[in-house]
């Protein structure tokens, strides 16, 4: 039995001595469903679009997210939830505003809770609310159990939530897409369709499968990126950790599926952009404002936005989203709703993770997605908009959607960055 152990030790070391030579994450090429190439999407994120971006999402209004994560799992019965200190959530309370950190503190420590003066400029922000269809659930704007978060006060980072019920839950998110070598019937959607492999599936169906697993890759990019790697009784150290990376991407230690994991994510990155630049006219309304009740910081941050969305635009590789859905006028629209509900049922998984920070940013992200597929899905209603403030438009966007729209785009925007740190470490290894 020992010498059975000591045969697999000494496999497992030859192959992280292998890893240690290859650059498995220097992706390089055009990416499949699209006219563009890595290093267009590299160039222009890091260099241009990335500093501003982050800027923005500092802003009062983009910073403070509505969630309820006391929501019962409504697929299956969660007997625990994580218990671990980092999986935890700091919600803001209603009560006067303490800032108590030091240059020791990390952000996480900082107690922050609202002023009343606060509170009702957020009462106030709910009344430029409209609702509109939608792609996920919107019970967290209604719930009287929501609460504010302060993203930038709870970061998405490793928290130790691992095991059975985490990859339960990407196992369910997964069983949500038609791509499975065997016929399924999904269990979440009363009288869902049954999906069956062919042996060339349809772009939109391919689409749908490639934001999943971009949006699970750029989850895992975080995690790696933000880890834990002291934690002592007199520091705490967060920072990037090659190895937890190399055995979520490398090509020998996920039997080849590693880089094309990486490639989903700049899919996910081409959507969600083209998403944004789509929607350059509802932002540009007059009537329009990132309201927070300070006039002349509000038309600050709105032209950063406009900037940010105008440089979206000007991107010359967007992915041509006229390619989906453009068969058969009937057949389009079920197949548009049959993903619209899939992803629904996506949101509502969401419900069930263990741990209340990975909650958090999982509906924070899945809602971000949802509304650039709304969007996209949304092109003539954005092209009619009304030149009159006076006319109320066909399209809208909560501000729980704006929130959740750019600050998604965030975190796939920083992992696009985060994947230039790893290629440099990896590189001062070889």
């Amino acid at each position: 039995m020992k010498l059975v152990f000591l045969l697999l030790l000494l496999f497992l070391l030859q192959v992280f001595r292998a890893a240690h030579g290859r650059c498995f994450c220097q992706l390089t090429g055009d990416l499949d469903d699209c006219t563009c190439d890595v290093e267009t999407v590299d160039g222009f994120n890091n260099d241009q679009l990335f500093p501003k971006l982050q800027t923005l999402l500092e802003s009062d209004y983009f910073r403070f997210y509505k969630v309820n994560l006391n929501k019962p799992c409504p697929f299956w019965t969660v007997t625990s939830h994580c218990g671990l200190r980092d999986c935890a959530v700091k919600p803001c309370s209603d009560v006067s505003l303490i800032y108590l950190q030091t240059a020791e503190t990390e952000p996480n420590d900082a107690l922050y809770v609202f002023s009343n003066e606060t509170r009702e400029a957020l009462l106030k922000w709910s009344k430029h609310d409209d609702e509109a269809e939608r792609f996920c659930v919107v019970d967290d704007e209604e719930s009287p159990d929501s609460q504010y978060v302060d993203l930038l006060l709870n970061p998405e980072r490793f928290t130790g939530y691992k095991g059975p019920e985490a990859w339960q839950i990407w196992n369910s998110i997964y069983e949500e897409n038609c791509f499975k070598p065997f016929s399924i019937k999904r269990p979440l959607i009363p009288n869902s369709f049954v999906c069956v492999r062919l042996s060339g599936q349809c772009v939109e169906k391919r689409a749908f499968y490639r934001l999943i697993s971009g949006l699970h890759s750029s989850i895992n990019i975080h995690l790696s990126a933000r880890y834990l790697l002291d934690d002592s009784w007199f520091q705490r150290k967060w920072g990037h950790n090659v190895s937890e990376f190399r055995l979520r991407f490398d090509s020998e230690l996920t039997s080849g599926e590693g880089p094309k994991r990486l490639r989903n994510l700049y899919f996910l990155y081409l959507i969600e952009l083209r998403a944004l630049a789509k929607a350059l006219p509802f932002f540009q309304q007059p009537s329009f404002r990132l309201y927070t009740g300070k006039p002349e910081e509000d038309q600050n941050h709105k032209e950063l936005l406009l900037d940010i969305l105008q440089m979206a635009r000007s991107f010359p590789l967007h992915f041509d989203e006229t390619s989906l859905f453009a068969g058969n006028e009937k057949e389009a629209a079920q197949l548009k709703e049959d993903i619209r509900l899939a992803f629904l049922n996506i949101s509502r998984i969401m419900d069930c993770v263990g741990c209340f920070k990975c909650r958090l940013w999982g509906k924070l992200q899945t809602q971000g997605l949802g509304t650039a597929l709304k969007i996209l899905f949304s092109a003539q209603q954005i092209e009619a908009l009304p030149k009159s403030s006076e006319q109320r438009p066909s399209f809208q966007l909560s501000r729980q959607e704006i929130v959740s729209l750019l600050n998604a785009f965030g975190r796939i925007s920083t992992s696009i960055r985060e994947l230039e740190n790893f290629r440099s470490l990896l590189a001062e290894e070889r």
